[in-house]
């Protein structure tokens, strides 16, 4: 007998089998605990699927910037200790147990599994975006691809890691943001110190910036924006959301009173970072770093700054080639950076660092 497909025929079929499908749904017969584990084939069809979107994915998004280097390690490893070392374990620290009852559960970073399965683009894109039905998330701040690739130089290296060598850089602190920490007035200092180092100098990392001497008003003002959503930052984001009001501004007066930023002016620089400095560039509708940036302003000390911090921050609130500027964000500091000409970056960086050596 011979059965003649038609239109009506395969619609049928298709609702047949989604009526079946909610049914089936609906009954609730379909176990979902996360004790009852996956089927072997539903486990190989999910981890199938997942490497196949990373790999098409990140053909189309991969970090255009290099991945970062050794000195750039610290806050990532503070950020790891707070965030993600009891789903993945560290050096010296096995995946917490009651983690590891989640289905699936998250590979322990440490093993090398990891670091052989997967390409520093395709970690970047797993980092970045996060994996639906799994308990890992998304980065918890936009437009921070700067972050996402010092934490992918971390992940690279932790196999290799010696617990020692773990609890070094991340400051042998719990992470930033916890509440294992030393008291100063009733605020908390070990999670930043983890980072900033007891001096303030940011433990010669070139992406943290040197916290002594700075505008204590600004400080606590940058701490309550990374607070609430307003400034954008995943590390910081996770180390002063649990600080309260009182905390932020005792942390921003200690750090504020250190030795560090203003002490030294600014010295040499061709005549053309002068110009940016004192004048900006009218032309471009650049204004002069002075007219913000100057002693007794509201904005940040640039002068003394390390000069790496200043050069990476300037070109994260840059467009990545290609991109149209109206769909970046128009923050004051963000357009401004995209006026300044890209050779003009690294000098202008050092100029405001003046003679203060990077540590």
């Amino acid at each position: 007998m011979t059965i003649r497909v038609t239109w009506k025929r395969v619609v049928l079929t298709l609702v047949g089998l989604v009526v079946a499908g909610l049914l089936f749904a609906w009954s609730g017969v379909f176990n979902i605990s996360a004790s009852s584990g996956h089927w072997a084939i539903s486990n190989w069809f999910l981890h199938w699927t997942m490497r196949n979107s990373v790999r098409t994915h990140t053909l189309l998004e991969s970090p255009e910037r290099p991945i970062a280097t050794d000195g750039q390690l610290v806050s990532a490893a503070g950020h790891f200790a707070a965030a993600c070392a009891t789903c993945h374990g560290a050096p010296g620290q096995r995946p917490s147990p009651v983690m590891q009852r989640a289905t699936p559960h998250a590979p322990d970073l440490t093993t090398g599994e990891t670091k052989e399965k997967w390409t520093d683009a395709e970690l970047f894109y797993i980092l970045k975006h996060g994996v639906k039905f799994t308990g890992m998330p998304a980065w918890a701040a936009e437009g921070r691809d700067d972050e996402v690739r010092r934490m992918v130089a971390f992940v690279r290296r932790l196999p290799g890691m010696t617990p020692a060598q773990y609890r070094q850089l991340s400051g042998e602190a719990t992470g930033a943001g916890t509440t294992d920490v030393r008291a100063l007035g009733g605020a908390t200092l070990a999670g930043c110190v983890a980072c900033h180092g007891s001096d303030g100098r940011g433990r010669g990392q070139s992406d943290i910036p040197i916290l002594g001497g700075q505008n204590p008003r600004y400080l606590e003002v940058a701490l309550a924006a990374y607070a609430d959503g307003r400034r954008h930052g995943a590390v910081m984001a996770n180390a002063a959301e649990t600080l309260t009001a009182q905390e932020r501004r005792a942390l921003a007066v200690h750090f504020a009173a250190l030795p560090g930023l203003g002490a030294t002016p600014a010295t040499g620089g061709s005549a053309a970072v002068r110009r940016i400095v004192e004048r900006g560039l009218p032309a471009r509708q650049l204004p002069a770093c002075a007219s913000c940036h100057a002693p007794g302003r509201a904005q940040p000390v640039l002068a003394g700054q390390r000069a790496g911090y200043l050069a990476q921050r300037l070109r994260n609130w840059r467009a990545e080639e290609g991109e149209v500027d109206a769909r970046l964000p128009q923050d004051a500091m963000a357009v401004i950076a995209r006026r300044i000409p890209e050779e003009m970056i690294d000098p202008l960086a050092r100029y405001l660092a003046g003679d203060v050596r990077e540590r």
